[in-house]
């Protein structure tokens, strides 16, 4: 009662391409900074930090999905594995950002020089 083996070569291409993809739109846009989402601000950040955000939560949420094979999970399970990452990376930003802005302010608008 041996299995058959079945090979995963396309999946794995699949989650490279899809990977990879990502990750050279964020290089792109990384490098160019487009005017469009670099100078317009939403909630005290410009939009291409929020797309930064966004992509980096599609690939931790993939890349789970992918290599933890939630995919021919039950729902409840995915989402049980999911919910806390996508939680704890949201906390996480909020609270880098809620902190960095008020020592910015700190710094901004006290006698305390940068000096580091």
């Amino acid at each position: 009662m041996s299995h058959a083996h079945e090979s995963n070569t396309a999946a794995i291409w699949k989650v490279f391409g899809i990977l990879s993809a990502v990750t050279i739109v964020e290089v792109f846009l990384g490098i160019y900074k487009p005017d469009a989402l670099f100078l317009n601000h939403f909630l005290g950040m410009n939009l291409l930090n929020w797309v930064f955000y966004i992509l980096t939560i599609f690939k931790a949420y993939y890349i789970v999905w992918s290599f933890m094979h939630m995919g021919g999970e039950k729902s409840s399970l995915r989402w049980s594995v999911v919910s806390p990452l996508i939680f704890l990376v949201l906390y996480l930003l909020f609270i880098l950002l809620t902190e960095g802005d008020y020592i910015y302010g700190v710094f901004k608008d006290s006698t305390i020089k940068w000096n580091f």
